[in-house]
C-alpha cells in the first residue's frame, strides 16, 4: 500500500470508477480490448452471471433471474487487469506494487471506455486493499495488530472473529465526503478472500500462499466517494489520491510499529 514498505501486506487490490448505464457495452467492448490490448493487456474473456431479483413490493411474484455480463482484459501473466461492465471499469491486482501505478492504470482503462462509449460522467470512485497478517513461526497476530484489535480472550481455538468500523471522511476536489469501511478479520486456517472480492482471471500471488492453515488475520480497507463527478482525468487522479492517503492513515491506525518494520 505505501512506497515505503518492501516487502508490503497487499495481496489483492481494486481500483474502481462507476459510471452513467451504458446498455449497449457490448458494442464498445471489442474496441476498448483492442486498445488496452496495445497497453499491455491482451488476455480477453467474456463473462455472464445469473442472479434472482425478488419483488418487495408487497405481492407475491415469481423471482425473476438476470443475466449480466462482463468482460476481463488481463496481461499475459495473470498478475493485473481490468473487469469491464456496463456500469463500471475496475482495475484490479494480486502483484501490488506502489498506488500512483495502481492509480494511473485505472485511468488508463477509464480513457478507453470514454474514448468508445463517450461517458456523461462518473458516479462512484474507490479503492480496496486486502492485507494478509502472516506471524512468522516466533511471532503472533497480536505482534501485528493494535490492542483494541486483538478479539476475545478465550481458552479455545479460535475458528473466526471480525472487527468492523465505519467512518465518515473528508476527500476532495470532486467530491468533498467519502465513506470508509475498516474490516479486520482473525481466523485459523489458510488465507482466503471475502466473497464479494474474488480475483477474477488473475493468478494467486504464490508469496501469500500458504501450506498448512495457521492463525492470521486480513485488514480489509474500502474508501470510497459517490455522487456526479465530470470524466475529468486530472480531478479524478485527485479524487482518488485523497482516498488512498485516508486509506494509508487508517493502515497506520491499524498496524503496530512490530508490523510496519517487518513489512520494510
Amino acid at each position: 500500500m505505501s512506497e515505503h514498505l518492501s516487502n508490503a501486506p497487499v495481496y489483492y487490490a481494486l481500483v474502481q470508477a462507476r459510471f452513467n448505464p451504458i446498455a449497449a457495452m457490448a458494442d464498445y467492448a471489442d474496441r476498448i480490448q483492442d486498445s488496452l490490448r496495445r497497453q499491455g493487456y491482451p488476455l480477453f474473456e467474456k463473462q455472464q452471471t445469473t442472479h434472482l431479483v425478488v419483488s418487495n413490493e408487497g405481492k407475491e411474484t415469481e423471482p425473476q433471474v438476470k443475466h449480466a455480463t462482463s468482460w476481463l482484459l488481463t496481461t499475459s501473466d495473470r498478475t493485473a487487469g481490468f473487469i469491464l461492465s456496463t456500469t463500471s471499469i475496475t482495475f484490479h491486482t494480486t502483484h501490488y506494487k506502489t498506488h500512483n501505478e495502481f492509480i494511473t492504470e485505472l485511468l488508463r482503462g477509464l480513457q478507453a471506455v470514454h474514448e468508445a462509449a463517450e461517458l456523461d460522467h462518473v458516479s462512484r470512485l474507490g479503492l480496496r486493499y486486502l492485507n494478509a497478517v502472516l506471524p512468522d513461526a516466533n511471532e503472533t497476530v497480536e505482534d501485528y495488530l493494535i490492542d483494541g484489535l486483538h478479539g476475545l480472550s478465550f481458552p479455545a481455538q479460535r475458528i473466526h472473529g471480525l472487527s468492523e468500523s465505519v467512518f465518515i471522511t473528508k476527500t476532495g476536489p470532486l467530491l468533498s465526503a467519502g465513506t470508509l469501511v475498516s474490516r479486520v478479520y482473525r481466523m485459523t486456517g489458510p488465507l482466503g478472500f471475502p466473497p464479494d472480492m474474488i480475483p477474477q482471471g488473475l493468478a494467486t500471488n504464490q508469496r501469500f500462499t500458504a501450506v498448512e492453515p495457521s492463525d492470521h488475520s486480513v485488514i480489509d480497507l474500502d474508501h470510497y466517494s459517490e455522487g456526479q463527478m465530470p470524466v475529468d482525468t486530472p480531478k479524478i487522479e485527485e479524487q482518488l489520491l485523497s482516498l488512498h492517503e485516508t486509506i494509508t492513515s487508517a493502515f497506520k491506525a491499524t498496524t503496530t510499529d512490530f508490523a510496519r518494520q517487518a513489512w520494510l
